[in-house]
């Protein structure tokens, strides 16, 4: 089973690297020092669970490095790369030791509810989603609170799950992939499910990672063929952020469990706290239109 997620994804990432160094010659796009570093930093806490999406849209719209309409295309064009080598490492570290069938049924349940979330963006209020996902983190944060207090069983030392709590994690992951079409990373709701169902946190590095890496292989070829996509950036990301997930890949793996059930607890706290703010300011950004949608029409 790990040599089934192992080979397309391999595949995935030589397809991948070969399309863009293709197109990056092409249009002479050599990376820029920004994109070097906002990938290195982005993508080394990515690899401890925290998500890269927030942190570089926001980047992105302070620093006004792209139009708001290309900033999800170029994020996901340049953090698909190291992802896939963050998903190979954790795979090849500890995929062995986790129950095949979570780890196969997680990982593609993540991607297909990537495809299928993917035309309902735009038919749907991503703050209404940010927000549910931010009171979600928040309740899994408080249960870890309350674990680490003695008051809850803390679990976290099984490689893999029951068959009824197998299944709803792999429906639940599918939701997760879904989800991200949003702008909601899968890595942080996944810690915090499957950590809560009394998995080591260090088994769920695999399963959130190799999930994400396929959901964003196929969208990232497409994406780099647009033509106003800034590929000085899409390189920069790539680039900047493979070594940095070298690095911390080693740290997670070496990282005592106690000590990363207060790192994923902050990661669960901090996630919520960035997906309030979002949805926040969607909501606002959504009366606005509506207050001035009949002026505009007068």
């Amino acid at each position: 089973m790990l040599i089934a997620l192992l080979i397309p994804l391999a595949l995935a990432i030589l397809v991948y690297a070969f399309v863009l160094a293709r197109a990056s010659i092409a249009r002479r796009a050599a990376p820029t020092g920004e994109a070097l570093l906002l990938g290195a930093v982005v993508n080394f806490f990515d690899t401890f669970g925290i998500g890269s999406f927030a942190q570089t849209t926001a980047w992105m719209k302070f620093r006004k490095m792209v139009p708001d309409r290309l900033i999800p295309p170029t994020m996901i064009a340049g953090l698909t790369p190291p992802a896939m080598v963050e998903s190979i490492i954790f795979l090849i570290l500890l995929g062995v030791r986790v129950d095949p069938v979570l780890l196969f049924g997680g990982a593609m349940a993540t991607f297909a509810g990537g495809v299928v979330g993917a035309p309902l963006v735009v038919r749907s209020r991503a703050w209404i989603v940010q927000m549910t996902v931010a009171i979600g983190l928040t309740m899994a944060g408080i249960a870890f609170v309350l674990a680490i207090a003695g008051k809850l069983p803390t679990g976290g030392t099984a490689s893999g799950l029951p068959m009824g709590l197998t299944i709803i994690a792999i429906a639940a992951s599918f939701v997760f992939g879904l989800l991200a079409n949003f702008g909601v990373g899968n890595y942080a709701p996944t810690l915090a499910m499957l950590s809560l169902m009394g998995m080591d946190p260090h088994y769920c590095f695999p399963i959130m990672a190799s999930g994400a890496s396929l959901m964003g292989a196929g969208s990232s070829i497409r994406f780099i063929k647009v033509p106003d996509i800034d590929l000085r950036i899409v390189v920069g990301l790539a680039l900047g952020g493979i070594p940095a997930v070298l690095v911390a890949a080693l740290i997670v793996k070496k990282m005592d469990v106690d000590i990363l059930r207060y790192v994923i607890t902050v990661v669960v706290f901090y996630t919520a706290a960035v997906m309030a703010r979002a949805a926040v300011r969607g909501h606002r950004e959504h009366r606005a239109e509506g207050v001035t949608a009949p002026l505009a029409a007068s």
